[in-house]
Parts: structure tokens; sequence; C-alpha cells
């Protein structure tokens, strides 16, 4: 593909980009940085409407994510979810002392910073002339390319082949393949005609066939029982240990009703993860301090970060004591 200042890609951009995004008009390479994070599993309006301004108002600097506490972190990131980015985000401020690296190679050594991630931070904040490779890139590659099937060595080579002759121009090329996956070449109902490839996409007759759909994979249906242990003003909370939803601060939750007190139920709660479905049935019970381990004044449970799970449970107890 001939691909020039003035191509067809870069001339869609200039006209149809989303140059209005926060992150786009900034050097600041923390704040690109945060950006990328957010927008790994999360859409670009639920960012910019709940928490990237919100982040960076609690933390302004890669400096004072550094010296936050973990906990501090999370709570700012409640609600966003997948809060492995969360702690990682946190670890690799620790690492690099506040300052980024540039080189792809050395930010990919970093915490919860992918390939692709590596070449979108070091490309719109460094300046690298390097092609990225987040999900919306990958499927305009399967339909520019008629590729059913292909592993990520080959998209890699595929996103270098079609970002030859854009060297030059590598921050507006990537950015309008983020911008084109969103708009046009989206999963479901693609605007082909409306797409700067449209002369030269070898999918575009077909594109729902590339890629191949995989099966999906049915959710796992999981049913808990979620106990709120009280004792007066006091509720007891421990720190969540498993992947899912480690570092944040929940009730007690078991496969069967323990047989501990007088529970009284409050109600049932549902959430959907990515993999699982939560049903859970929520119960208060009054025990004496000595049978939990970890206490808390209901005054202090808004500082702390909670899953939503865990929110709509207390939720249940703040209505029921009114």
């Amino acid at each position: 593909m001939n691909s020039k200042k003035n191509s067809p890609l870069i001339q869609w951009y200039n006209t149809f980009g989303r140059h209005d995004l926060p992150w786009r008009n900034t050097t600041n390479a923390y704040h690109i940085y945060l950006s990328e994070i957010m927008l790994q599993q999360t859409q670009v309006k639920t960012v910019l409407e709940r928490f990237y301004f919100q982040f960076l108002e609690k933390f302004p600097s890669l400096q004072s994510v550094a010296q936050a506490h973990e906990d501090e972190i999370l709570k700012a990131w409640e609600g966003l979810g997948y809060y492995t980015r969360a702690r990682n985000l946190h670890k690799t401020a620790q690492e690099t002392k506040a300052v980024l690296p540039q080189s792809v190679d050395e930010l990919v050594k970093l915490s919860g910073i992918g390939l692709s991630t590596a070449h979108a931070i070091a490309c719109f904040a460094f300046g690298a002339k390097v092609p990225i490779l987040d999900g919306n890139v990958k499927r305009i590659l399967y339909r520019y390319f008629a590729l059913k099937s292909a592993s990520e060595k080959e998209l890699w080579k595929r996103a270098y082949t079609l970002f030859e002759g854009n060297e030059t121009m590598a921050y507006e090329h990537n950015q309008a393949l983020m911008d084109i996956g969103s708009m046009i070449c989206t999963r479901t109902q693609p605007k082909c005609q409306e797409c700067p490839f449209s002369y030269s996409c070898l999918g575009q007759i077909s594109p729902q066939e590339f890629p191949q759909k995989k099966p999906k994979k049915p959710k796992e249906q999981r049913t808990r029982f979620l106990i709120i242990y009280r004792h007066q003003n006091r509720l007891a909370l421990s720190k969540n240990t498993s992947n899912l939803l480690k570092g944040l601060y929940g009730f007690a939750q078991s496969k069967e009703l323990p047989q501990v007190g007088r529970l009284l139920y409050l109600g049932s709660v549902q959430h959907e993860y990515s993999h699982i479905s939560l049903s859970a049935k929520v119960y208060v019970c009054d025990v004496d301090l000595k049978q939990c381990k970890e206490w808390f004044e209901y005054d202090s449970i808004s500082q702390m970060a909670l899953s939503q799970v865990d929110h709509k449970a207390w939720k249940l107890l703040e209505n029921k004591s009114k």
C-alpha cells in the first residue's frame, strides 16, 4: 500500500479522527500511559466519563502513584474492573521510580505492559516509529488481508506490512487504525463503504468471515452465600487474595450457608464478570468480636476499595437499616 501524508488513511484520520480525546492532546507520558492501561479492557466512553479525569485528579503524576498505598490506587480504580491493571500500574510506578523508559524493549519489561501497549506508549508518548496491535487493529488486519486465522507472530508481520510507508506518520497511522476499528470496521455491521481501505481491503465482500469465529465458552454459573458479619457498629471484611478481585476488601462468601448465629436474609445480588455469572444470597449475622479477625467502622467502609458485588450487598444492608 502506498502510504504517505496524503494517503487515504491519513486523510481519513485528519477529517474523521477522534482528535478531541484528552490523551491525544498531551505529551505527558504518564497521561498517555494511564489511558492505554485503562483502555485495555474498557470502552472509551466509560473511561472518559467516569475514570480518567477522576484518577488524574487524585494522582496527578506517576510519582504520586508510586508514593500511594496500593489500597488508595484500588479505591480510585473501583468500578473500572480488571484490578490487575491497577496493581500493575502501581508496581510499574515504583519499579521505574516514576520515570517511564522510552523504548519498546524497556517498556515491555514492565508489569502490565504487553507488546502492543509498549508500542503504543513508545509511539504516542515518545515518537517511536512503530505499529501497534490491539484488538481493533487485529480485526482490521484479519479483514484487510482476508485472514480467517493467524498467529500473533503473523499478525505482527502484517501490522508492519500495513505500516510500511507510513513511518513518518506513525502517530496518525496508529490512531487512525484504532478509530477505524472502533467506528467503522466494527465486529458487527462494519461500514465498509466509509472505510479508507475500501479500495484495497481483501475482506470487504464478506467481512464477517474474518477472523473465523471461535466457539464462545459458556460462563460459569456461580452461586454463593454472602455473609455480612456485624458487631454493633462494625462490620467484618477481609482482603481478597484470588486473582479476580485481589487486593479488594469484601464480605465473607461461601458455597454453603454457615452454621453461625442468627442469619437475617437481606436479599440477593447478581453480577456479571467476563467469564463468571455470580448470584449471591446476602445475609447479615450478629457475632462477637472474637469470631472475625478484621473489623471496620461503618464510616470507614466508604473509603475502602470494594468489589461491585460487595457494594451491592452493602447497599442491601443500608436499606434494611433505614
